[in-house]
């Protein structure tokens, strides 16, 4: 799983296919909790999970 803000989504969408191989799954992040997530590449709020289909990470 790779968190991401809009600025760096190719970066992460680069990087996971590199590492797994495989198309991944793009979803929003939630703000339903006032929860602090960041870019895995910066420190602006990511507003993207990138990650695969055996993911534990649910979204929506």
């Amino acid at each position: 799983m790779i968190l991401s803000c809009d600025e760096h989504i190719e970066w992460a969408l680069d990087d996971f296919v590199d590492k797994y191989s495989e198309t991944p799954l793009l979803n929003k992040v939630e703000k339903t909790h006032n929860i602090s997530t960041t870019c895995e590449y910066c420190q602006n709020d990511a507003i993207y999970i990138v990650s695969n289909i055996d993911s534990p990470t649910k979204c929506g």
